[in-house]
């Protein structure tokens, strides 16, 4: 009997070191070991929004802070790399909203922020707004002919409030965006495939988040986990487990065709260094990508052109050890005045993070088109959202052991309404190239399983 022969060593470029780039070159290696994986960075880390700080002797997130459990993405990967057992739930997730009368607790049940029944929102709404939930049913059946805004649809369904108030913070945390700009089908899927077919919001809602909980399996498991070293280990995990050559300060700046091959061009612009790859997976931001496709799939250069992001902002702070009642955190709607938008009270929330008595908190600032507070130096935007978070949980010690700010320029996507169509015609422009493939939180989601899964995809799609 003869054997099939093995298939020749590649090299595959990976352009972007963040969770999609990494996890490509990680699932690269191991479908095929024999390859070259190359990783360029334009930065000078590797990581992208995956980031962590020392703050007050132990190890904490800047970037996201925590990926869903009830998905397998993120969960898989971080037992593929050996650490399943620094997997740490949270000891609570009950989040309040603050509005301009003071602190309520997030409604129960609501999909995003919008609710299923009118039942449990009073306070969270004014009467005026719970009437206007309930007068839903009055409305004519609801017609959805293609995408449309999330704000705008749920405005007129279901009132203001329940965008201002519920929907607002919570898309705002996520997205960095604006609901009467987001697209449903992009941001709410799951609402959306629901809403297709239906003549009401909050009936639909209800089976929206009840098919969501199907799908995620295990519904007695913790809704989030995250790592005891922080989500920012796994980026050092993944070059460990790649071998992949990673190269930073190593900007990407065309790919064309070369016969049968790709050739990549990095480094200078006025010295480019040409790196020939049997494989391309492009991983940078929307605008990055469009430049670097232009010569080789020009027709997803406009909608990657059409796809915004929004900057801000993450200070973390270590305080003098004093009682917070605020659960595992506060959202805060622009209909407050405030500067942050959102404060996650780590000391409560993870059990890892409290066992040297100091409070340990973080908070955000920054959303899409209103981004004037982050011109602000490090020093008076630090000593600003310090102030404010202090006044918001009422402490009484309000100078910080410590405060650690990171700023994300241009850090998070705009999912527009009309995205997935985008994303069709980039795939569609980068599949009839032989070779290529791209990934990252442009695409099908800003989160960390969202970004794994289309690493993975387009390696499948490659090999």
């Amino acid at each position: 009997m003869s054997s099939r022969p093995a298939a020749p060593a590649a090299r595959v470029v990976v352009v972007g070191a963040g969770i999609a780039g990494l996890t490509a070159a990680f699932e690269w290696r191991r479908r095929r070991p024999a390859d070259e994986v190359v990783v360029v960075e334009a930065g000078g880390r590797i990581g992208g929004k995956l980031d962590r700080v020392e703050l007050a002797g132990v190890w904490y997130d800047t970037g996201p802070e925590a990926v869903l459990a009830r998905v397998p993405e993120a969960v898989e990967l971080v037992g593929d790399l050996g650490l399943a057992d620094r997997l740490v739930a949270p000891r609570t997730t009950q989040a309040s909203i603050v509005l301009p009368d003071g602190r309520h607790p997030l409604p129960p049940g609501t999909v995003q922020g919008v609710p299923t029944s009118a039942d449990g929102l009073d306070g969270v709404l004014t009467p005026d707004g719970v009437a206007r939930v309930r007068a839903e049913a009055e409305l004519p059946p609801l017609r959805l002919e293609g995408d449309v805004s999330v704000g705008g649809l749920l405005r007129a369904r279901l009132g203001d409030e329940v965008v201002d108030r519920l929907v607002e913070p919570l898309l705002g945390g996520v997205y960095a965006g604006r609901p009467d700009d987001l697209s449903l089908a992009a941001t709410m899927p799951a609402l959306a495939a629901q809403l297709a077919r239906a003549e009401s919001v909050l009936g639909r809602a209800d089976a929206a988040r009840d098919a969501g909980a199907r799908s995620r399996g295990d519904a007695d498991g913790p809704v989030f986990v995250t790592v005891a070293d922080g989500i920012g280990a796994l980026p050092a995990a993944l070059v460990a487990a790649s071998g992949a050559q990673v190269r930073l300060r190593t900007p990407a700046h065309a790919i064309r065709r070369a016969g049968g091959r790709l050739e990549v061009a990095v480094g200078t612009v006025a010295a480019p260094e040409v790196l020939e790859a049997d494989a391309v997976v492009v991983t940078a931001p929307a605008g990055k990508s469009a430049r670097l496709l232009a010569g080789v799939a020009p027709d997803a250069v406009e909608p990657l052109r059409g796809i915004p992001y929004a900057s801000m902002a993450v200070v973390a702070m270590a305080f003098p050890a004093q009682p917070v009642d605020a659960g595992s955190g506060l959202l805060v709607p622009p209909v407050t005045g405030r500067l942050v938008k959102g404060v996650t009270v780590s000391s409560s929330k993870w059990p890892h993070l409290s066992g040297d008595g100091l409070l340990r908190v973080r908070a955000s600032v920054g959303r899409y088109g209103d981004e004037v507070q982050l011109q602000r130096d490090d020093d008076d935007l630090t000593a600003a959202v310090v102030a404010d978070v202090a006044d918001l949980l009422g402490l009484e010690r309000r100078e910080p052991v410590e405060a650690r700010l990171v700023r994300w320029g241009g850090g998070l996507p705009q999912y527009l309404v009309g995205h997935p169509q985008r994303v069709v015609a980039v795939r569609d422009a980068v599949a009839a190239v032989p070779g290529l493939a791209v990934a990252g939180a442009a695409y099908d989601g800003v989160g960390v399983p969202a970004c794994i899964r289309g690493a993975r995809r387009a390696v499948e799609a490659l090999i």
